[in-house]
């Protein structure tokens, strides 16, 4: 099904597009019909998820596909508790699903608005430092390359399309189902607590080895950090979730409705962030409970903001964060947003931000409309010196020349793009400049 459309902008305002034609598949046959229409119109086609992603990456000025109609699970295997997923299901739904079957995905991110095809695509991730992205618990891909066929991919089958298409920026074809290698639904520990950024960089090694998931937010106009370990429980173990009345204060007023406030404010006036962040500071507090574990891994996020991201080697981050600091200070307009810092296992995914290498992740926040390309332009600088690898769906301003240096599989990446999709029929303006015209 076709039709024309409006403006489309996603999450951060950030990207917008007025596609000639919208294609909303309904069945397998109908995402093929979409690739066929803009083959016969000699026009460009990329799909749409769900517009979280910071760059122009989803953008589609010709003809887009938007998968959200095309969602759900087709299979699931109990022998390797391996389950085969629509394209265009979110990880919300498709957590809610695993849920039914006694299943889990063994890592997520803090967001769970993405399509579980737009979400590998950029290479969205978690933290664990024994743990890769989400990439890493794909077994198999089906897409529909650019003449029309449908090919399955996996490490047995197809293993170079595989190797590309599971971090594919959409440049390769349209996602179809994915097969993801699932767990038993297993329980989370939280603890949550305060804590000063010297104090964190003093223990870091023994955090990030010691803990299942590690990750921490600095507010970087000062010492404060929030640091948040969680640890997998032994089966059988009773959960213990906060109180609803807790969840809504810490969650839902204070995180969401207070600190959005103290944005607003601050936007208004940019001399009040020093001062709110030591208010914020100063609201803060520890945390400890269990629940299931994407209810521990996901939280909502209501404050809009943009965000840029780099994976740097895991032995270059106190560096990092201490040249992103002394930046901070000098910028002419102040940063209301934490740094956020995690940790991710080397993988083999060709284009993954962690291909090769153990990785810390860096992501900058701005609030939506305050001032951050002076910001963001620096820490990416300061990235770019510890050969960082910017986040496929994260504001950077890097080009194929550049990328090149960063990927050592860049290259092989091309030459699979060349063969299935000769024409560039997924392409668009960011994969123009991230992987060459």
């Amino acid at each position: 099904m076709a039709s024309g459309t409006g403006i489309w902008t996603n999450w951060a305002g950030t990207a917008t597009a007025a596609p000639d034609v919208v294609h909303r598949p309904l069945t397998a046959e109908e995402i093929g019909a979409a690739v066929a229409a803009a083959a016969a119109d000699g026009a460009r086609i990329r799909t749409w998820g769900s517009g979280h992603s910071f760059t122009s990456i989803a953008v589609a000025d010709e003809h887009a596909i938007d998968l959200s109609g095309y969602s759900g699970i087709t299979h699931v295997d109990p022998a390797t508790n391996e389950v085969t997923v629509r394209a265009g299901t979110t990880l919300r739904a498709l957590n809610a699903a695993l849920d039914a079957h006694g299943l889990a995905m063994v890592n997520l991110g803090d967001i769970d608005r993405q399509t579980i095809a737009g979400a590998l695509s950029t290479g969205t991730h978690g933290t664990g430092a024994a743990l890769g992205g989400l990439a890493t618990q794909v077994s198999a891909l089906e897409l529909v390359l650019a003449d029309g066929s449908v090919v399955r991919c996996s490490a047995s089958e197809s293993a170079e399309l595989f190797a590309a298409a599971r971090i594919g920026l959409g440049a390769l074809g349209v996602i179809k189902t994915v097969t993801l290698r699932c767990v038993p639904s297993f329980t989370l520990a939280a603890r949550e607590a305060p804590g000063r950024l010297a104090d964190v960089l003093d223990r870091l090694d023994d955090d990030v080895k010691d803990n299942d998931h590690f990750e921490f937010y600095w507010f970087p106009h000062g010492e404060t950090v929030l640091t948040k370990h969680n640890n997998r429980l032994p089966d059988g173990v009773p959960s213990k979730p906060l109180s609803r009345l807790r969840s809504w204060v810490e969650y839902d007023l204070i995180e969401n409705r207070l600190f959005g406030a103290v944005c607003r404010a601050e936007r208004a006036v940019p001399a009040l962030v020093r001062p709110a962040q030591r208010l914020i500071a100063a609201t803060l507090s520890e945390r400890d409970y269990s629940d299931t574990s994407h209810r521990v891994f996901v939280t909502n996020r209501a404050v809009r903001f943009v965000e840029s991201e780099y994976a740097v080697p895991h032995e270059s981050l106190p560096d990092v964060l201490s040249e992103l600091r002394r930046v901070v200070a000098r910028l002419a307009d102040p940063v209301a947003f934490p740094v956020e810092i995690r940790f991710a296992a080397a993988d083999d995914v060709w284009l993954s931000t962690a291909y090769g290498r153990d990785t810390a992740y860096v992501a900058v926040h701005q609030y939506a409309g305050m001032p951050y390309r002076e910001y963001f332009a620096a820490f990416e600088s300061i990235a770019g010196a510890a050969d960082g690898r910017p986040h496929w769906g994260k504001l950077h301003s890097l080009d194929a020349a550049t990328l090149r240096e960063r990927y050592p599989r860049f290259d092989d990446f091309l030459r699979v793009r060349a063969e299935v999709d000769p024409q560039g029929r997924f392409g668009n303006a960011y994969t123009d400049r991230a992987l060459g015209a």
